[in-house]
């Protein structure tokens, strides 16, 4: 009786057909769209650029490594960014856009207040419409009611809050005994009055002797010229100026202190970034300190690889600004969707509880689920000339870079909630 198996050669042949047609199948699924909400114009969109910068990043290395797997396949993210102009107004109106583009999932950080505003929301939209429900993803606003008194369950948050890099900063303050008097210069809105009343109750519990020169809000996004606060810190007497100031708000203000040749320390929260080295120069060196999830001098094999494979992607010097949290934000979100084997947000919410990650070898954390806060190691940092002892990286090109003063490990950044969250039933 003849064979009725195809010859090897054949069966081969086939084989390879079959592979490429399950490859062609898989590539053929549809995306899984991300839509980021952020200032892209207006006064911050420098700061909007960057986050879509290492966003896209995270995005492009999960779909290097095929997607997300859902029940049906590999399903590549898509990046969908919306310009929500830094207002809630204009931000609620992207969110919208995003709902009836039928996306699951936002993200964003660059206002508490905008934050505030997209919690509410989603929580109405999904109480109201369950077949359309939506996941936030917080990359960076830092107000802590988000994850105590006024938590969602739709809500995720993987930047430390403003209690806890205060406490980060306060803690490298302590050890500065030169520092007697302070002065506490805030953008007027929700996150700056956070960054003040923090800074005061972390300066009580850790610096008590330090006196408090003053503590100044002002307009967010307005300023163009900071050299009438400067005078007023001069005069004060103060010896360093705590701020949360991020974006244009920051730089400006650097850049008016070192054109009035002020020489007091700056304790920051954003030091590290957006052109703020390069403002300052000389006059940065080993006076000013910032607080971060990571930087690129906090040194390991796993690292430096890792800073550099972002540098590779992102070769011009303005664009270096590496925000960790953001792209492993991206890799937790596929981790949580491939644990689900669901993009349906309830579905990934309940895989992102307790998650833990090992952030490529070198940035552990945990996401926990008590009050959807990311608990995960600090830095606190110390701008001085690239090359010098601890300072291999520079930032942006500027030939001025970080040296770690303090390393906080996850579990000492970690506070006590009052979140009472709401879970739904299905």
């Amino acid at each position: 009786m003849a064979s009725v198996h195809p010859p090897k050669k054949l069966r081969w042949l086939l084989a390879c057909v079959a592979s490429i047609c399950v490859q062609a199948s898989a590539a053929d699924l549809p995306p899984v769209k991300l839509a980021m909400i952020e200032g892209m114009s207006g006064p911050f969109a420098n700061a909007g650029a960057a986050v879509e910068r290492n966003l896209r990043f995270g995005v492009e290395r999960v779909n290097a490594q095929g997607g997300v797997k859902l029940a049906d396949g590999m399903h590549p993210l898509q990046l969908v960014v919306l310009d929500g102009k830094g207002s809630s107004e204009a931000s609620l109106v992207q969110l919208r856009a995003a709902i009836d583009e039928k996306i699951g999932f936002v993200m964003q950080g660059n206002s508490s207040a905008v934050a505030a505003a997209l919690v509410a929301a989603i929580d109405k939209q999904n109480a109201r419409e369950p077949d359309r429900r939506v996941l936030f993803l917080n990359y960076s606003a830092d107000d802590p009611a988000l994850t105590n008194d006024a938590c969602s369950f739709w809500h995720f948050r993987f930047d430390a809050h403003a209690g806890m890099r205060m406490d980060a900063l306060a803690d490298a303050l302590a050890r500065d005994h030169a520092v007697k008097k302070v002065y506490l210069l805030n953008q007027d809105y929700s996150f700056g009055h956070d960054v003040s009343r923090e800074a005061r109750r972390a300066l009580q519990e850790k610096r008590p002797d330090v006196a408090i020169a003053g503590d100044e809000f002002h307009p967010i996004g307005r300023v163009k010229d900071f050299a009438p606060y400067i005078a007023k810190i001069r005069a004060s007497g103060a010896d360093a100026i705590i701020t949360g100031n991020w974006g244009n708000d920051l730089t400006l203000l650097v850049k008016a202190a070192r054109e009035q040749g002020l020489n007091t320390k700056f304790y920051t929260f954003y030091g590290n970034s957006l052109g703020a080295p390069a403002a300052l120069g000389d006059a940065g060196v080993k006076r000013v300190v910032a607080v971060a999830d990571w930087h690129p001098n906090a040194g390991g094999a796993e690292s430096d690889a890792y800073y550099r494979a972002f540098r590779a992607r992102f070769p011009a010097a303005s664009d270096d600004y590496l925000v960790l949290r953001m792209p492993m934000m991206i890799d937790m979100l596929a981790a949580a969707m491939t644990r689900a084997g669901s993009a349906d947000p309830l579905a990934v919410a309940r895989a992102l509880e307790g998650m833990r990650s090992d952030g490529g070898g070198f940035h552990r954390s945990t996401m926990r689920a008590a009050d959807h806060q990311l608990i995960q190691p600090l830095y606190v940092m110390e701008m001085d000339k690239a090359g010098a002892p601890g300072v291999q990286f520079d930032n942006e090109g500027s030939g001025y870079g970080f040296r770690t003063l303090l390393a906080v490990p996850a579990q000492a950044t970690a506070q006590a909630t009052t979140c009472k969250m709401a879970r739904p039933s299905r």
